[in-house]
């Protein structure tokens, strides 16, 4: 199982102290063969972009290694380009 979001939170709180729709995100893949852990750079909390976090690891990636790993088919019929495997199949 794969669970990510479309959009991340801002660092900083609002006025309501609440975080509002930012750019980077976590992504959870779950399941029988995934090698627990952190895969990819921890974002810092301090060198942001504009007030957001800055991606460390290409969503295609995961996807990429999802689609060869478990549906067994080539990526880049899938995706534009194709990161190097994260390693985080079994």
């Amino acid at each position: 199982m794969t669970a990510y979001s479309e959009f991340g939170r801002r660092v900083k709180a609002n006025a309501s102290d609440g975080t509002d729709h930012g750019t980077a995100g976590a992504l959870f893949v779950m399941g029988d063969r995934v090698k627990g852990g952190f895969y990819g750079e921890q974002p810092s909390l301090t060198d942001l972009d504009d007030g957001d976090l800055k991606s460390t690891t290409d969503f295609r990636g995961v996807y990429g290694e999802l689609l060869h790993g478990l549906l067994r088919t080539d990526p880049a019929r899938v995706l534009d380009r194709v990161p190097e495997p994260l390693g985080f199949l079994v």
